[in-house]
């Protein structure tokens, strides 16, 4: 196939300009009091990410409490010439929801869950619900809506779908991008894509809301999500094994699917990742000193009838063939979480060491043990005693990979940048990607540019421009 056009997008327009004062008038009125703010203390906690690694400014912050709100907010913006960085619940990891001058406009007072039809297993929410919300919203209806992940309690709908968030479950369920049936945006004009069908088989031409989900609000605004829901099961056990390395995990996962067909997650935690959760967060423990590796499994079942005996038998199998060693089931919903809170505290874990490279890589799962292999032999020869933290998703080949300095190092002295070059290039080398769920925000986009072949980059670039002439929507973002 033949490249298409691969120059530059033109340059955003920028908010912070004289002229401008006309427009912040036009804004307030249209949201009243409760609808925007200007001053430093209101805006500060949008404008700090919550691990401090991005800070930044904005003349005016939207709250827009309605779609009709939102299609004027951005209408008026366009018109204007004033770019828009849309925020959801700030807790994107790649800086794209920090804006650097622009309007900021954010969801969370449209908050409300419009429809839920269980007997459709489909729920409306609007761009500003926290997904916990949903989840119990689901949960009230005896349904379940399967995304999870840390941030559940402050992620919106909105930053989730612009995002195309994983979590623990994509084994089971797949990303976000797999549970929306649909969508209303706010397009770029200020006009509004209807989209909130809740229809599993729609072939009436292009499946328009997938431009959006992923898109890092770079083609449109999304206001309202119909998202799919599912029957809750009624067997659920959490296990934790220990297993040698990363060949072996992947020897379990087959057997553990084959064996129950009842795996919702399967994640990975190495020793280091483990020994810095113990070392620097208050109230951990190790449940499984010295296991050179741990597979955290979740299983789930439409009944208890035979559940834990398969689960139970499918372990013991695993063990007679050495592909594990110890195994632990939670006897209860608590320990279950004790062996959770172990998985999700990692990050929090490692932040104190000192100088760090971070990584959200995804491979093929049947070559997860290379990458792993591949990549810590590559940190060794790049960044002899590097120290690495290696855990997540292995069930649907996603992990984040951190590269933490040597003991003892300076950390000026550690080549971040050159050891991520190293993991993306081991990665896609496998066939894989540098970004399997955090997206590409404003931190990856020269990595994008280097990974991603010429065809796509300039396909997304054509779609950017015929959606965003004008470039206006979150325009530092993505491509």
């Amino acid at each position: 196939m033949k490249p298409f056009a691969t120059g530059s997008l033109a340059p955003p327009p920028r908010a912070n300009f004289p002229g401008m004062t006309e427009l912040y008038e036009r804004l307030a009125a249209r949201l009243g009091p409760k609808g925007y703010a200007t001053e430093a203390t209101d805006l500060a906690p949008y404008l700090r990410e919550w691990r401090g690694k991005f800070a930044g400014a904005t003349p005016f912050l939207a709250m827009p409490a309605s779609t009709e709100e939102a299609a004027d907010v951005v209408r008026l913006c366009a018109t204007a010439g004033a770019a828009i960085t849309p925020q959801g619940g700030n807790t994107g990891l790649v800086g794209a929801q920090i804006p650097q001058g622009e309007v900021l406009v954010s969801l969370k007072r449209m908050n409300r869950i419009r429809s839920l039809d269980a007997a459709n297993d489909s729920l409306i929410a609007e761009a500003g619900v926290v997904l916990a919300t949903v989840q119990q919203a689901a949960a009230d209806s005896d349904r379940l809506f399967p995304l999870s992940l840390a941030s559940e309690g402050s992620a919106t709908i909105g930053g989730l779908v612009s995002t195309n968030a994983g979590g623990v479950h994509v084994l089971r369920y797949g990303r976000m991008r797999d549970l929306v049936l649909g969508l209303e945006v706010v397009l770029p004009d200020g006009s509004v894509l209807p989209g909130l069908k809740s229809l599993r088989k729609d072939n009436t031409g292009y499946d328009l809301k997938q431009l959006f989900i992923g898109a890092e609000g770079t083609l449109g605004l999304v206001t309202a999500a119909s998202l799919k829901l599912f029957a809750r099961p009624r067997a659920h056990l959490v296990a934790l094994a220990s297993v040698a390395n990363a060949g072996h995990a992947l020897d379990l996962l087959h057997r553990l699917k084959a064996a129950t067909g009842a795996v919702a997650a399967f994640e990975i935690m190495n020793r280091l990742s483990v020994d810095l959760v113990v070392k620097n967060v208050a109230a951990r423990r190790d449940p499984m000193p010295g296991a050179p590796m741990m597979a955290l499994v979740e299983f789930e079942a439409a009944s208890e009838i035979g559940f834990r005996e398969a689960i139970e038998s499918a372990f013991a199998g695993a063990a007679e063939a050495h592909v594990c060693e110890t195994v632990l089931v939670a006897e209860n919903a608590s320990q279950a979480r004790d062996f959770w809170r172990i998985r999700e505290d990692i990050s929090a874990g490692h932040r104190p060491e000192g100088a760090q490279a971070n990584h959200d890589i995804s491979v093929p799962v049947s070559r997860t043990p290379w990458f792993v292999e591949r990549a810590n032999a590559a940190m060794e020869r790049n960044c002899p005693g590097s120290r690495i933290v290696a855990f997540g998703h292995m069930g649907d080949g996603n992990f984040h990979y951190t590269v933490v300095q040597p003991e003892g190092m300076e950390a000026g002295r550690f080549p971040g940048a050159a050891l991520t070059q190293a993991v993306y290039e081991t990665a896609t080398g496998l066939g894989g990607s540098i970004s399997a769920e955090h997206g590409i925000g404003v931190v990856r986009k020269q990595d994008l540019l280097r990974f991603k072949d010429a065809e796509s980059i300039s396909l997304m670039r054509i779609v950017k421009r015929a959606l965003d002439p004008n470039n206006v929507m979150n325009p530092r973002a993505l491509i």
